[in-house]
């Protein structure tokens, strides 16, 4: 049994990270560290810490005499999220499926599962979910960089998984895509893990292009 033990930092990342990806921190004010400490009943140490590390992570940006604000969401980071993931996250999945255990492919089943449930009952989740799926899918190639980096690019996605299931019925296709997908990913069928999954995250790209150019932000 592996214990994980997180720092302080890490557990205030994690916090604040979710409240970005949900939407509860604004774009346009800055994070209000003193308010921030006083919820979590942190010092100021720990909590610069984590926002140093979402601003390396790309949440967050920081103005010289102003602080930290959260990045807006713009159609050029959504271009470059999802090139990235279509690069390299077909061909990591596929080798992920054909090198999977039993115990694998339970985590991925499980995760799918906790994926289904909240796009069904907690939309808020969904970012979440949806990366732990991906992620899932992608850690039994044994290639620590590769699956960090899938996760740190499913991170920055987060918040557009929420924006590009927002409009009615794509819950539904995602539902679909992901369960086609699953079923490939437990069948070791590469070629088809490969073209599924480039076809999914291609759908999202271009859903999200449609909802900037209705709504740009950037």
């Amino acid at each position: 049994m592996t214990i994980v033990v997180r720092t302080l930092a890490e557990r205030i990342f994690e916090v604040i990270r979710e409240r970005i990806i949900e939407g509860k921190l604004s774009v346009m004010e800055p994070v209000r560290q003193d308010a921030l400490a006083k919820e979590l009943g942190v010092s100021k140490i720990p909590l610069r810490e984590a926002l140093a590390r979402l601003e390396h992570e790309g949440l967050l940006t920081s103005q010289p005499n102003r602080g930290w604000f959260v990045q807006p969401m713009t159609s050029d980071q959504a271009e470059e999220i999802y090139e990235l993931r279509l690069a390299f996250e077909p061909v990591a999945a596929a080798r992920g499926a054909r090198m999977a255990t039993e115990e694998d492919q339970q985590a991925a089943i499980a995760a799918f599962e906790r994926l289904d449930t909240a796009a069904n009952s907690a939309l808020s989740e969904v970012g979440v979910r949806n990366r732990e799926f991906h992620v899932t899918l992608v850690r039994p190639g044994q290639r620590l960089l590769t699956t960090q980096l899938v996760e740190r690019l499913e991170v920055l996605a987060e918040r557009y998984v929420i924006a590009h299931l927002e409009p009615a019925g794509r819950g539904n296709r995602a539902h679909t895509e992901h369960k086609g997908l699953l079923d490939a990913w437990l069948a070791r069928d590469e070629d088809a893990v490969r073209a599924q999954l480039t076809h999914h995250i291609a759908n999202t790209l271009e859903d999200l292009r449609a909802h900037f150019a209705v709504s740009p932000t950037g």
